[in-house]
């Protein structure tokens, strides 16, 4: 069983000029590594957070709530180090809904430990670091290792305060002396100095420098700051783990309340569980469901929190400065709708089909521009593996997304400007607003009306749904691997609407799930992105230079290879959801209703 803690291992050295690293994410080999696959890219976020009184910070931790386009997460991590070139340092994660309330989060060690630290009091803001990671995993023998190059800002008060590039090797699984060999390799480059200490070591050091110039309140905030932190001194190699000793029986009691924490290499979903309690009223960041709750009080609980989310990332979609805001708007958007097929029959019909209907038109025009963001960033992504002087061969793919992507933004932001958005939003704040007044009627006092009647029987029929898939899975075809995602979804849906009123094996429920929605989301983008390609190689036949053909086709070959690694290694993620412990701990979860 994962337990959520692990050990760090990881050697950093810091890029004296922009792009001095690049050439290593496409090196055909590195020291005794090759490369295991294509160069990803992605954007992440972190958000440092301690107590009001850095109790974190005193007991030798560093808590980052990490945001991607896949979800949040908290690491707390020990802020001692090993020394010498191979950082090691002990870390625990766990899932949050983004806030900054503790206990508001999913149980995990890492939110045992900040509740047990920092107590019921929401924890504080210490400043953001932003990175661009371009990255790439590497093998060796029975090793494996992720290369990667972060392009990093660090933003306090709202200010960008440094910029700065770093190469990483972590390693991820095997033995760690290839890892000792590739130090040479780094080492003969003038362009590279090794470093040990953290990236927060370096954004405190440009807090530090900033501090003249910050509010008062800020300035009062740091200077309570434990000194070794400001001094960029963190505590000796044993106070972390000490701290982490001293409370063993506190991270046992978390597993047994959540079995199953994520393993250490497990990706967040684009649609992560964190994201269903994201973006709520000012009051609560989860719907705040309770098992005496009638069917149409939950989903209203559910619309309310999704509906508030939508409304705040609606000018930063307008704004296009970033695509997570559109992303954050179309998630709220299909939450919705899916509240209203999971809770369907909880309101009077008449009261519903109108929003229902233009709800539906919003998502599509919000996922038509989200989908070709997923190829434009699949695509850009790719580039980074090949040769700079073959990358030009993709640009009338590139460029084609990029138009059609244009003109359905077009299209968003007229609807979005449309007399038919405001009605909307008119209409979805008198829903919420109606109480009773929209609620189906209850045919008598012992029908089955509350969450505790009917949550078990809907969770239940939503897994058989996705269990009936087995008979045909080991002949199934992408089209119906892509209804199986759809199947898994609501389930999926399921799991976290009514989650706070399930029991502790709740968490390890819905990992499962969506570990193979994921799953089945990236085998369904390869083949969306094939079907693309194929289109313009056969609609500008004769007119792609050679280079273009050759690279377009290259990069269809690439998403047929991913199709086919997708269905071979889908096994053991779908014998996850469809064995025997699995109904077993939903068996459990139920139990608790």
């Amino acid at each position: 069983m994962a337990t959520g803690r692990k050990i760090e291992v990881e050697m950093k050295f810091e890029v004296t000029a922009p792009g001095g690293a690049d050439r290593y994410l496409v090196a055909p080999e590195l020291g005794p590594f090759t490369p295991d696959g294509p160069v990803d890219s992605v954007r992440v976020e972190d958000r440092y957070v301690d107590s009001a009184d850095w109790a974190l910070a005193r007991a030798g931790f560093a808590a980052r709530m990490r945001k991607t386009s896949r979800g949040t997460e908290i690491s707390l991590k020990a802020q001692n180090s090993s020394g010498g070139r191979m950082q090691r340092r002990e870390e625990i994660e766990g899932p949050t809904d983004a806030g900054l309330l503790a206990k508001s989060w999913s149980a995990s060690q890492a939110r045992t430990v900040i509740m047990e630290l920092c107590g019921d009091e929401p924890l504080v803001e210490l400043l953001t670091i932003r990175q661009l990671r371009r990255v790439r995993p590497l093998r060796a023998d029975a090793t494996r290792a992720e290369l990667s190059v972060d392009e990093v800002e660090v933003v306090g008060n709202g200010t960008v305060l440094d910029r700065f590039e770093e190469l990483e090797v972590e390693l991820k699984r095997g033995d760690e002396a290839p890892l000792a060999l590739l130090v040479k390799v780094f080492d003969r480059d003038g362009g590279l100095h090794a470093v040990s200490r953290s990236k927060l070591a370096r954004a405190v050091k440009a807090i530090r420098a900033a501090m003249p110039s910050m509010p008062p309140e800020l300035q009062q905030r740091w200077l309570a700051a434990p000194p070794e932190l400001l001094a960029g001194r963190p505590k000796g190699p044993s106070s972390a783990a000490e701290a982490l000793r001293a409370r063993e029986g506190l991270v046992a009691e978390a597993e047994a309340a959540a079995p199953g924490e994520r393993s250490t290499e497990q990706a967040s979903d684009p649609d992560s569980h964190a994201d269903a309690v994201t973006g709520s009223t000012s009051a609560s960041r989860t719907p705040g469901i309770v098992a005496e709750d009638s069917m149409p009080e939950a989903a209203r609980k559910i619309l309310q929190l999704q509906f508030a989310k939508m409304l705040r990332r609606e000018a930063g979609t307008r704004d296009g400065a970033d695509v997570e805001d559109l992303h954050d708007m179309r998630v709220a958007t299909r939450r919705m709708r899916a509240a209203w097929r999971v809770f369907d029959g909880a309101f009077k019909a008449g009261r519903t089909k109108k929003i229902r209907r233009h709800l539906e038109t919003i998502a599509d025009r919000l996922g038509a521009v989200r989908d070709l963001d997923v190829l434009i960033e699949g695509l850009e992504a790719y580039s980074l593996g090949m040769d700079v002087e073959q990358r030009p061969g993709l640009d009338p793919l590139l460029s084609l997304w990029r138009r059609q992507r244009a003109s359905a933004r077009t299209q968003l932001i007229a609807e979005l400007d449309s007399q038919r958005y405001v009605s909307f939003i008119k209409e979805m704040d008198a829903f919420l607003d109606s109480d009773a007044h929209s609620a189906a009627a209850v045919a008598t006092p012992t029908a089955p009306h509350r969450v505790r009647d009917r949550a078990a029987s809907e969770i239940w029929a939503t897994y058989e749904a996705v269990r009936a898939y087995e008979l045909v899975l080991q002949w199934a075809d992408v089209e119906t691997l892509h209804e199986l995602r759809i199947t898994t979804k609501w389930l999926r849906y399921a799991l976290e609407f009514f989650g706070e009123t399930l029991g502790p094996d709740s968490g390890y429920l819905l990992e499962r799930v969506v570990a193979l929605q994921e799953h089945l989301g990236g085998l369904h983008d390869a083949d969306v992105a094939t079907k693309l390609v194929r289109d313009l190689l056969v609609a500008r036949a004769g007119e792609l230079s050679k280079l273009e053909t050759e690279a377009i086709g290259a990069y269809l070959h690439s998403r047929e290879s991913e199709i086919a690694r997708r269905r071979r290694s889908l096994g053991p993620i779908w014998r996850a959801v469809n064995g025997a412990p699995f109904r077993r701990a939903l068996g459990r979860a139920v139990a608790a209703l």
